[in-house]
């Protein structure tokens, strides 16, 4: 098992920045892949940017050049840092963390952080 924590959400002008931070906790070991997503109300969750098991981050178009995915192993960490926010960004944002148990992989969620940017 494998529990989540998202921080750092909060209320933003356009143009500016956040770190949004992930901790896990638990079975961390077994963690393999490590992503961001985001839901807008009335929108469906999103891939935001992942590092995923090969070490290769990938991001959505929409935030490319502007977000960066970073993973601190030792610290049981995952930090998403977000520059040149957009009103459209304004969502609910949760990490995920893919876990291999042998022959199985598991996914794990936080219970996300709000990101509100205003116009």
């Amino acid at each position: 098992q494998v529990q989540l924590v998202e921080s750092g959400g909060g209320l933003v002008q356009s143009g500016g920045s956040l770190t949004l931070a992930c901790a896990a906790a638990g079975n961390t070991d077994s963690i393999i892949a490590v992503a961001w997503y985001r839901q807008a109300p009335g929108r469906q969750r999103e891939l935001v940017a992942q590092i995923n098991k090969d070490q290769i981050t990938k991001y959505a178009d929409s935030v490319k050049g502007r977000f960066t995915i970073s993973r601190d192993r030792a610290n049981d960490m995952v930090y998403l840092y977000i520059n040149t926010l957009k009103p459209q960004d304004t969502a609910r944002y949760y990490c995920n963390e893919e876990a291999e148990y042998g022959d199985n992989w598991w996914d794990y969620w936080g219970p996300g952080t709000q990101v509100n940017v205003s116009s």
